[in-house]
């Protein structure tokens, strides 16, 4: 049974960071949009859609999945790496509250923030994504 919950949690995982990993992309390409065009709507529903219909849903799963896990095999929880692993899923998790929060700014219209802050916040989720994978696999420590 460990496995197959061990498959529903990378599934989550792959879906959650393929959301995490484009909702910033159209944060840049909204940002850039000019104020009032069909650009900017067109962008607000992608958005809102991505993160209601998939990125939430996919978080929601990878934690339930990851944390049905620990309960499995709680040893897992002495090791250092899983230490390093919970805190950027930690990180993780609230980045994509950052999202959701700048998503309802763009909505009202509101985004104060530049394509490039954008742009940079792709690579943080990145940054964390590559963290994660090398703890859960290769558990250096």
């Amino acid at each position: 049974m460990y496995l197959w919950i061990k498959a529903l949690h990378v599934v989550a995982v792959i879906a959650w960071m393929a959301g995490m990993l484009y909702l910033p992309r159209l944060y840049v390409y909204h940002a850039e949009a000019a104020p009032g065009s069909d650009r900017i709507e067109i962008f607000k529903i992608m958005e809102r859609r991505l993160l209601r219909y998939i990125v939430n849903p996919a978080m929601i799963a990878a934690m339930i999945f990851g944390f049905w896990m620990l309960a499995l095999d709680p040893g897992i929880l002495h090791q250092g790496w899983m230490h390093v692993k919970l805190t950027l899923v930690i990180a993780m998790t609230a980045l994509h509250g950052m999202f959701a929060r700048w998503r309802r700014d763009f909505a009202e219209g509101r985004n104060k923030k530049s394509p490039r802050f954008y742009r940079i916040v792709n690579e943080a989720v990145t940054l964390l994504m590559i963290g994660i994978v090398i703890m859960a696999v290769v558990k250096p420590f």
